[in-house]
């Protein structure tokens, strides 16, 4: 997906549920605060989305543009409705959000998430696809492990939970190190 698809997709939300905001999750979220990424970064072909104010909405977003949908059959990507409860974010995570709104988006706004909040979402979900997003970010040097090991304290995980992700992105940042990548140390 590229940004100006992504565009459209918030720009299709609006029309469909007549909000004005919209928080952009999961991977294409990367495209708020890096408009042109590398391409293992954009090869999702769906964006997971929900009204800022009124996320019941979310359903009717998947039924218009999710997929399967004559829209994804049109443009070859598509929404998912989904909800805030359904990346694992840290405190304050809204206040690091990067507002895509122009034009494109009939100047409606998706708020996609800080890099550093998308990595702790993708680690916190555990899929190996996460894994793969998340040392990406470390390789092209879009996160470090001292900035995203700083935020985990902020998540909403108890104290084990806390310890098995600080040790999984360290592991993470240690397999790279060991591949010749040039990480900087935690």
């Amino acid at each position: 997906m590229t940004r100006e698809e992504l565009e459209h997709i918030i720009r299709a939300s609006a029309d469909i549920t007549d909000q004005y905001e919209f928080v952009i999750v999961g991977s294409q979220s990367m495209l708020g605060p890096v408009p042109n990424p590398e391409a293992e970064f954009t090869v999702s072909m769906e964006a997971d989305i929900y009204p800022l104010q009124a996320p019941e909405l979310a359903d009717k977003i998947d039924g218009a543009i999710g997929e399967g949908s004559q829209f994804h059959q049109t443009y070859g990507y598509y929404a998912q409705g989904v909800g805030p409860d359904t990346a694992t974010l840290p405190k304050d995570w809204m206040h690091r959000v990067h507002r895509v709104q122009n034009g494109n988006t009939n100047d409606r706004v998706g708020y996609c998430l800080d890099v550093l909040d998308l990595f702790l979402a993708k680690a916190s979900a555990g899929r190996e696809k996460d894994r793969e997003f998340c040392m990406a970010l470390f390789k092209h040097g879009y996160a470090t492990p001292a900035k995203v090991l700083a935020l985990v304290p902020t998540l909403p995980l108890d104290g084990q939970q806390q310890r098995r992700l600080r040790a999984t992105i360290r592991r993470w940042a240690q397999t790279l190190r060991d591949a010749g990548h040039n990480l900087p140390e935690d």
